[in-house]
């Protein structure tokens, strides 16, 4: 092989391995956002649902990781307004990511 593409076969090789690689490692904001979290919620002001440095302000000090997780899973209304939350499965986000989005809330 020639020098030129084995350097092109490289090139390729690391871009395909970064693209895959920063894939894996996306972090909660851009699972907020691939999830749909940001069509109701943002950082700093309410919009149909709280803002996140509203529920971190709201459960500061508390245990909830566990409560918020169910509350994404399941859905609900009542405790933010009348608007309720729909269901937000695996589907959309899974375990993993969840539970770091919602550490990620609770540190704003």
């Amino acid at each position: 092989m020639r020098t030129s593409q084995a350097w092109f076969l490289s090139a390729a090789l690391g871009l395909a391995l970064g693209s895959l690689a920063q894939a894996a490692w996306a972090g909660p904001d851009e699972d907020m956002a691939k999830a749909g979290c940001t069509a109701c919620h943002t950082k700093d002001k309410k919009l149909v649902g709280p803002a996140f440095k509203d529920i971190a302000a709201k459960y500061k000090g508390q245990d909830v990781s566990a409560k918020l997780f169910d509350k994404v899973r399941k859905g609900g209304s009542g405790v933010w307004g009348p608007i309720p939350m729909s269901p937000n499965g695996p589907d959309k986000i899974g375990d993993a990511e969840l539970h770091a989005v919602i550490a990620a809330i609770l540190k704003l």
